[in-house]
């Protein structure tokens, strides 16, 4: 116990000289991820740490690889055991599709292991997308066991004759990258929040639903804009893991808004799973239980609660501003803020997040996002 103590205290100890060394330091800027612990650090008294050519960035980052080095080694070590072959090429941050050890990817012997190590390399994470096998885990690299088991996914239900044989995730191809890039949609925005699409020449999108990183969920999306869900399946958020430590959140209606809210530069932003309501409700709000339309709030009551700013990007039609209104009656309207989306031509508005960063870019999302107005019921239904 005495080692581990020892250990942990080294650890903080150097952690607490980087951000007084990183703040202090005239020539380093300062990072924005680290801002909010410079009120712990600004007064630590540590010895100087140095590299063999003293220089301290350098060591800095030397032992920051080091770390991260042997979390990888522990990570792959823990789930060979588990038979899963990851070469070198399995960086932290990346997808990687995998041959799995429980199906072996069926006759086939398709790679339908979706294996990802977090950028923080703490976990790595793994999902067969075989609906026969669903093996599902995660490893640690700390002490923790993993965690390894049959979870299955969800049993796709459309107007087409689909069987659990050919119902299989797969990497977005050339043809649907091109179509998230005609909406300024980048590759890189893709793979961080998984998305994929059906096996074949279907070229169906996949938003994948994930929890604490395991899929919980699926939307999907045909590129004629035709969309179902999974039945008898919990409903979320879009991105919920993305405000697990949020103050501040971004809610829109849809989500490749999500996504083109993310290309503005806002990771902290979820996208309701269901369509808009055609008009607010007279009727008061219905108890938790019998609330079925808005379950996905409920479920995710506590990512919510903590909340003190809540943005509401709904879209800018009647429906959006409904929208809108029935999430600010649930979330409370003292911490709501609603973006007023900007004006197209003389008679039309801009309707939602992708049409902005599609028309405007970037910059002018942001922006219109950070002018959010504090929200009022009658203000929002003069919105056109």
């Amino acid at each position: 116990m005495a080692t581990s103590a020892l250990s942990l205290t080294d650890r903080l100890c150097h952690f607490s000289f980087k951000v007084h060394f990183l703040f202090t330091n005239k020539n380093v800027s300062t990072p924005k991820s680290m801002s909010h612990v410079w009120s712990y650090s600004k007064t630590t008294r540590i010895p100087a740490l140095r590299s063999a050519n003293g220089n301290m960035r350098e060591a800095i980052e030397q032992e920051e690889g080091m770390v991260g080095s042997d979390k990888v080694k522990v990570l792959k070590q823990k789930i060979e055991v588990l038979g899963i072959k990851c070469s070198d090429s399995c960086l932290p941050g990346q997808y990687f599709h995998l041959l799995c050890p429980e199906c072996q990817g069926g006759k086939t012997m398709e790679r339908s292991l979706s294996f990802n190590i977090s950028r923080d390399v703490d976990v790595a994470m793994w999902r067969c997308f075989r609906t026969s096998c669903g093996w599902t885990g995660q490893a640690f690299a700390d002490s923790r066991m993993a965690i390894a088991g049959v979870n299955k996914i969800f049993k796709v239900k459309s107007s087409k004759q689909i069987t659990p044989e050919n119902v299989i995730l797969e990497p977005l191809g050339d043809k649907l990258i091109a179509y998230f890039s005609e909406r300024m949609v980048s590759e890189e925005t893709l793979q961080r929040n998984a998305v994929m699409q059906m096996s074949g020449d279907k070229y169906i999108i996949a938003f994948t639903y994930r929890q604490n990183g395991a899929i919980v969920g699926c939307k999907y999306r045909t590129m004629e804009k035709r969309f179902w869900q999974e039945k008898d399946t919990r409903k979320w958020l879009y991105g919920v893991d993305d405000i697990k430590e949020a103050t501040k959140i971004i809610i829109v209606e849809g989500e490749i808004d999500k996504l083109s809210v993310e290309e503005a530069g806002f990771r902290n932003c979820v996208s309701v799973p269901g369509g808009a309501p055609q008009m607010v409700s007279a009727k008061d709000l219905p108890s938790i239980e019998k609330d079925r339309a808005y379950q996905y709030l409920w479920n995710s009551k506590e990512y919510l609660d903590k909340l003190s700013h809540i943005v509401l990007a709904t879209d800018g039609d009647l429906s959006g501003r409904s929208l809108a209104e029935e999430l600010a009656r649930r979330l409370g309207k003292e911490r709501c803020w609603v973006v007023r989306w900007p004006k197209k031509d003389e008679s039309r508005y801009f309707k939602d997040a992708n049409e902005v960063l599609k028309c405007l870019g970037p910059a002018a999302l942001k922006e219109i996002i950070l002018t959010a107005e504090k929200y009022e019921a009658s203000q929002l239904h003069r919105l056109n």
